[in-house]
């Protein structure tokens, strides 16, 4: 019996890659942006075929995310921000709903999309979460977003 296995890799992710990236706690999600820009280059992906977004917060991820599936020019995106318990049920709202939200638009519109968004109970975490012990949570997503558009050329090949 012989079992087909069909995996991505990093050498076959050049493409298109749109960067959404949430202002708010811009201290932790500029260190998630820098991490992403980085680990693209790293695995060959020029300048000029990544692009960033900003928006306000976390909040707004999903429908600049929507808004830059519908134009089809990017082979992944990335969605970086940073949410961070706080003493009301806020929280809860905006997390559950960017995550949600670009869950669901990767779905719909059939593009990977990376998420990025720190969901984190305090400052220390969001610190460690974005370049420092726990590594750099935006490297780790652009790192998917391309996995994610290697495999895809692989099963469609």
């Amino acid at each position: 019996m012989s079992v087909t296995v069909i995996e991505g890799d990093f050498v076959s992710a050049d493409g298109r890659y749109t960067i959404v990236v949430g202002r708010f706690n811009e201290f932790v999600v500029e260190s998630l942006l820098i991490g992403a820009l980085d680990a693209l280059k790293r695995h060959g992906v020029s300048d000029d075929k990544v692009r960033v977004v900003r928006v306000p917060g976390a909040f707004e991820i999903p429908l600049a995310v929507k808004k830059v599936a519908e134009q089809k020019k990017d082979d992944a995106i990335i969605a970086l921000g940073a949410v961070i318990r706080g003493g009301t049920p806020h929280f809860e709202y905006v997390s559950g709903e960017s995550s949600g939200g670009v869950a669901q638009i990767s779905l719909d519109f059939d593009i990977p999309v990376a998420n990025g968004i720190l969901t984190v109970n305090s400052i220390e975490q969001a610190i460690e979460r974005s370049g420092t012990k726990a590594g750099n949570k935006g490297a780790e997503a652009a790192l998917s977003a391309m996995e994610m558009v290697s495999l895809l050329r692989n099963l469609e090949a």
